[in-house]
């Protein structure tokens, strides 16, 4: 053992001797593994941020959350828009409804949704999502403010107009005061901002929707923009220990009690999920990530191909030193590592590189696009690199220990 170290040493100080001095054309040896490693790390530090990005939006939807709505989540093939645009809209009674008499409702909320812009003298934003949803609507989903309070029932009750503002409208209307207390007008009207929601995004317009969100009492939504010809989203947060399908079952049965439907009659609501949608899109992205990492995977081949072309010549160089070293008594196996060696080290210093400029690479794709370059991205690199380097230097180093030092010697 001690002395398969000795060799293994001994190999890694000729291969630095050699790299070194072969400069210029170690570098250009690299390039193709330097190229492989950006573009494999970038396609995945985009994939990642996007996988992360959908998380966060599956995370937010909440695992215990049925959404009953007009339009079902997911549309198959023989999806039929006619047969759902006919619905009649759900209303937010709906809600304390199932809060009243489902067994497994824990609490439940009502959303009505529309865009538009805010602003604030003489500075404004567009784009707004505004969102009108009853004061109940933070015991149903997890809610997150930096500064403030939510609107509360008797806020609901009258109808007052105040908001809850996300982080980003808060930046761009009021870049120098404190929002708490001011008057915006979302879409002409006047609300009174009584908190603002903690930051989730990035800095980027679309990286997340609570940060360009207002959020108004339903009752002060239905009272300036009207709910009749609106989608209304009725959201039920289940107990802990609720079974879901049971749970569909029953609130199923209450909302078609409530909607007065004949037995005989088909349900003219959706009971949505997070776990419907997942599986929908779960092949769609693992297709994305396994063609987009293929495809960036030949540029590696490509560099690996480059490494053992250049190893072929290296070995063909220095045939009188293995001649010399097998003279003297070296194995087949200290010349094999010597080359395994000296390959795996050329494919580790392009992945250096590689990965040195892939952190700064990922930071300027943060600034556009969902974003994530991880440790396991750059280990996963490192040892993709290594695997090049035995992979590709095998077959010279090989060469090389196979050959007679007759032979060998004799080389001119």
């Amino acid at each position: 053992m001690k002395l398969f170290f000795l060799e293994v040493w001994e190999s890694l100080l000729i291969a630095f001797r050699a790299v070194r001095s072969n400069k210029m054309r170690s570098l250009l040896t690299t390039l193709g593994i330097i190229i492989g490693i950006v573009s494999v790390t970038s396609m995945a530090t985009v994939v990642n941020g996007i996988e992360r990005s959908f998380e966060n939006d599956m995370a937010s939807l909440g695992t215990d959350v049925l959404y009953i709505e007009k339009w079902p989540w997911v549309q198959g093939s023989g999806f039929k828009w006619w047969n759902y645009i006919n619905r009649p809209n759900l209303t937010a009674d709906i809600a304390e409804t199932l809060r009243d008499r489902s067994r497994f409702v824990d609490a439940a909320t009502a959303e009505v949704r529309t865009g538009g812009g805010a602003s604030y003298k003489n500075r404004s934003i567009s784009g707004v999502r505004i969102r009108g949803a009853l004061a109940s609507y933070p015991s149903v989903h997890h809610v997150d403010l930096s500064d403030g309070f939510f609107y509360s029932d008797m806020d609901e009750q009258s109808a007052r107009d105040v908001a809850v503002i996300g982080a980003k409208v808060a930046d761009e209307l009021f870049p120098f005061s404190d929002p708490i207390g001011k008057e915006i007008r979302v879409r002409g009207r006047k609300f009174r901002v009584i908190g603002i929601f903690e930051r989730k995004g990035q800095g980027t317009d679309n990286a997340s929707s609570e940060d360009i969100m207002i959020r108004i009492p339903y009752n002060s939504f239905k009272k300036h923009f009207g709910v009749r010809w609106r989608d209304v989203s009725i959201q039920a947060k289940l107990y802990e220990d609720a079974e879901l399908e049971d749970a569909k079952d029953e609130i199923r049965g209450i909302i078609r009690v409530a909607r007065r439907l004949d037995a005989k009659e088909e349900d003219n609501f959706e009971i949505n999920e997070q776990k419907t949608l997942r599986e929908q899109i779960a092949p769609i992205k693992n297709a994305i990530y396994a063609i987009g990492i293929g495809l960036t995977a030949l540029a590696l081949l490509v560099g690996g191909i480059g490494v053992m072309n250049i190893m072929f010549v290296t070995v063909r160089e220095r045939t009188r030193e293995i001649g010399i070293r097998k003279a003297v008594g070296a194995k087949r196996r200290a010349i094999l590592i010597q080359f395994l060696i000296e390959a795996v080290l050329i494919c580790l210093m392009g992945g250096l590189i590689g990965i040195g400029l892939s952190i700064p690479l990922a930071m300027l794709i943060k600034a556009i696009l969902p974003a994530y370059l991880g440790w396991e991205v750059v280990a996963a690199a490192f040892a993709a690199c290594m695997l090049i380097g035995i992979v590709f230097g095998l077959a010279p180093a090989w060469t090389a220990a196979k050959s007679q030092p007759i032979d060998a010697l004799r080389y001119e």
